[in-house]
C-alpha cells in the first residue's frame, strides 16, 4: 500500500509519524517537567512551613526571654524583645494557618496549640504586670509554679510534632521530585534515542522508496527520450529529404510555367494567323460571288484568287510552323508533367495533391497535342485545297469557258475552304484557351509548391528543435538518474 502512494503522501506520512513520535516524547517530558515543577513548589512550601514553625518557636522564646529579663532586672529595656515578639507571633500563626490550609492534621495541631500560646502569652503578660506593680518576690513565686514552663514545653512538643510531620511530607515530595526527575531524564534519553533511530529509519525508508520510484520513472523517461530521439532523427532526415524534393519540384514547375507561357504565346499567334486566314477565306468567297455575277471579269478575279491563294499558302505554312512549335511545347509539357508526377510521388503524402495536378497537366498536354494534329490535318487540307484552287485558277485563266463550267466546282471548293478555315480558327481558339488554363494551373501548382516548400523548411526546423529538446531531455534524465541512483547512471 505504501509503495502505491504518491511522493507527497509518502513524505507526509513518514514525517508525520516522526513528528508524532517527537510530539509524544515532548508531551511526556512536558508533563513530567510540570510535575517536577509542581513537586518543587510543594517542597518549597514545606520548607516555608518548617521555617514558620521555627520562627514561631523563636518568637515565643524571644517573648519569654524578654519577660524574664525584665523580671530579673526590672529594666524596661529588656521588654523590647517581648514587645516585638507579640505582633510577630500573631502574624506567624496567621501565616501558618494559611500555609497549612490544605493539611487537616497541621490545622488540628495549630488549633490545639493556639490555647497554649494564648495561655503562655497571658502568663508572660501577668508576670510583667506583677513585676511592675508588686516587685520581684511575688513574681518569682508565680514563676516557680512552673506554669509557664509546662505550657512552653507543650508548645515545643506540638511544634516539634508539626515539624516532623512537615518533614515527612517534605521527604515524600522530595522522593516524588526525584522520581519525576529520573523519569523525565529516562523519557528524554530513551525517547530521543528512539526518535533518532525512528527518524533515521524513516529517512532510509523514504530515500530507498523514492530512489526506486524516481529511478523507475527516470528510466522510463530515459527510454522514451531515446525512442523520441530516434524518431526525431528520422523525422529530421525525412524533412530534409522532403525539402530537397520540394526544391526540385519547385524548379520543375517553374520550368513548366515558363513553357506553358511560351505555349500560350504561340497559341495566341496561331489564333491570330487563323483569324487572318478566315478573313482571307471570306474575301475569296466574296470574289467567287462577284465572279458569278460577272463572268467577264473572271480573269481579274482569277488573278486575285491566285494571289490570295498564294498568300493563303504562305499563311498555311506559317500556321504549320506555329503548330510545330505548339506540338513541341505539348511534348515538353507532357515530359515535365511526368517528371512532376515522379517527384511528387517521391515526396510521399505531401506530394499527393501535386500528382493529381501533374496528371491534369499531362492530360491537357495530350489534348493540346491532339488538337495540334487535327489543326495540322486541317492545314494540310487547306494546302491541298489551295493548290487545287491555284491549278484551277490557272486553268481558268487559259480557258475562261472551261473556268466558267468549272465555276461551280470552285464555289464548292471555296465553301470547303471557308469551313476548314472556320474549323482551324475554332481549334486555334481552343488551343489558346487550353494554354491559358494550363498556365493558370501551373501557376497554382507553383504557388502550392512554394507553400509546401515553406512548410518543409519549417518542418525541418521544427524537427531540429525537437531533436535538440530530446537530447536535452536525455541528458537531464541521465543527470537525474546519476543523482538518484549513481551506480545505475551510465
Amino acid at each position: 500500500m505504501f509503495e502505491n502512494m504518491t511522493v507527497s503522501k509518502k513524505l507526509f506520512a513518514s514525517f508525520g509519524l516522526a513528528a508524532l513520535t517527537l510530539l509524544l516524547i515532548a508531551g511526556i517530558s512536558y508533563r513530567n517537567a510540570n510535575l517536577l515543577i509542581e513537586t518543587e513548589g510543594w517542597v518549597a512550601h514545606s520548607h516555608q512551613i518548617r521555617t514558620e514553625l521555627a520562627n514561631l518557636l523563636s518568637e515565643l522564646k524571644d517573648a519569654e526571654t524578654g519577660a524574664r529579663g525584665y523580671v530579673i532586672t526590672g529594666d524596661d529595656s529588656y521588654l523590647q524583645p517581648y514587645q516585638s515578639a507579640l505582633p510577630a507571633i500573631k502574624a506567624t500563626v496567621a501565616d501558618l494557618k494559611t500555609l497549612t490550609v490544605h493539611n487537616p492534621d497541621q490545622q488540628r495541631r495549630l488549633a490545639a496549640m493556639m490555647p497554649l500560646i494564648e495561655s503562655k502569652l497571658a502568663e508572660l503578660n501577668q508576670t510583667v504586670d506583677l513585676r511592675r506593680t508588686q516587685g520581684f518576690d511575688p513574681t518569682l513565686k508565680l514563676i516557680l509554679t512552673n506554669r509557664g514552663k509546662t505550657e512552653m514545653d507543650q508548645i515545643r512538643d506540638t511544634l516539634a510534632e508539626a515539624d516532623q510531620a512537615e518533614q515527612a511530607v517534605l521527604q515524600q515530595w522530595s522522593e516524588q521530585a526525584h522520581a519525576n526527575s529520573d523519569m523525565t531524564m529516562s523519557v528524554i534519553f530513551w525517547g530521543g534515542l528512539i526518535g533518532t533511530v525512528l527518524v533515521g529509519l524513516i529517512g532510509w525508508f523514504i530515500s530507498r522508496s523514492l530512489s526506486n520510484q524516481i529511478g523507475g520513472a527516470v528510466g522510463q523517461v530515459r527510454s522514451s527520450s531515446s525512442e523520441l530521439q530516434a524518431a526525431a532523427n528520422q523525422q529530421a532526415s525525412g524533412a530534409k529529404e522532403q525539402a530537397t524534393a520540394m526544391a526540385e519540384i519547385s524548379t520543375t514547375i517553374s520550368e513548366l510555367l515558363a513553357t506553358s507561357r511560351q505555349i500560350a504565346e504561340s497559341a495566341q499567334r496561331v489564333a491570330h494567323n487563323a483569324e487572318l486566314t478566315a478573313n482571307s477565306a471570306r474575301s475569296g468567297h466574296t470574289t467567287v460571288d462577284l465572279t458569278h455575277e460577272s463572268i467577264t471579269g473572271i480573269r481579274l478575279q482569277v488573278d486575285q484568287i491566285v494571289s490570295h491563294m498564294l498568300e493563303l499558302g504562305k499563311k498555311s505554312q506559317e500556321i504549320g510552323a506555329v503548330l510545330d512549335i505548339v506540338s513541341e511545347l505539348a511534348e515538353q509539357t507532357n515530359i515535365l508533367a511526368i517528371n512532376a508526377t515522379i517527384e511528387a510521388a517521391g515526396a510521399g503524402d505531401a506530394g499527393k495533391r501535386f500528382v493529381v495536378v501533374a496528371e491534369e497537366i499531362r492530360k491537357l498536354a495530350d489534348r493540346v497535342g491532339g488538337s495540334t494534329k487535327e489543326v495540322r490535318t486541317l492545314i494540310d487540307d487547306v494546302r491541298s485545297a489551295v493548290n487545287t484552287t491555284v491549278m484551277a485558277t490557272e486553268t481558268g485563266s487559259k480557258a475562261v469557258d472551261v473556268g466558267a463550267r468549272q465555276f461551280g466546282d470552285v464555289a464548292i471548293a471555296f465553301k470547303e475552304i471557308a469551313d476548314l478555315v472556320t474549323t482551324t480558327t475554332d481549334a486555334a481558339r481552343e488551343i489558346e484557351l487550353s494554354t491559358k488554363q494550363q498556365s493558370s494551373a501551373v501557376e497554382q501548382v507553383n504557388t502550392a509548391i512554394a507553400s509546401v516548400t515553406q512548410a518543409s523548411v519549417e518542418t525541418e526546423t521544427s524537427a531540429g528543435q525537437t531533436l535538440q529538446t530530446v537530447s536535452q531531455m536525455a541528458v537531464l534524465s541521465r543527470n537525474l538518474l546519476r543523482i538518484i541512483q549513481p551506480h545505475m547512471a551510465v
